[in-house]
């Protein structure tokens, strides 16, 4: 029987990234990601639910991420489920899944941590016409798209 273990993640950080490294001097990030879920219940109101997942980076791209990913940065996450057992600190076993990332893609372009302050929303502008497109052209543009719509 064949075996696939692929997971395709978008989501927003939860909280900054916790870069480590390894006694072999490997560096390793978790990141924290808030997956939201909307959708229809039976009575047909509208739903949202959060699922919230580890995903593991190591190497070279987990310093990346650690370097220009912040809490509320929204990813894409490719990788492969992973389960590990370990003793937390009272002694108990504890088993827990995660996500191992392959591959992590920053899905808007951001400044590294030390020089992103706080995010603002953009300004909400007016709808674009083409009459307000036009009177944004420089005045020597203007005329040769004029010219090139005649024809």
């Amino acid at each position: 029987m064949a075996n696939f273990n692929k997971v395709l993640l978008i989501g927003n950080l939860t909280k900054d990234p916790e870069l480590r490294y390894t006694p072999q001097g490997t560096a390793v990030v978790n990141l924290r990601l808030a997956v939201n879920r909307r959708f229809r219940n039976k009575n047909q109101e509208l739903k949202e639910e959060v699922c919230f997942i580890t995903a593991v980076v190591w190497d070279k791209q987990a310093e990346t991420c650690n370097q220009y990913l912040h809490k509320g940065s929204p990813v894409f996450v490719e990788g492969r489920l992973q389960s590990r057992a370990f003793e937390d600190k009272s002694g108990q076993k504890r088993n827990v899944i995660e996500v191992r990332a392959e591959r992590v893609q920053f899905l808007r372009a951001q400044a590294t941590k030390a020089e992103a302050g706080p995010v603002e929303e953009p300004a909400v502008s007016e709808p674009s016409t083409v009459d307000t497109w036009l009177e944004d052209l420089p005045a020597g543009r203007q005329e040769s798209e004029d010219v090139s719509n005649e024809s």
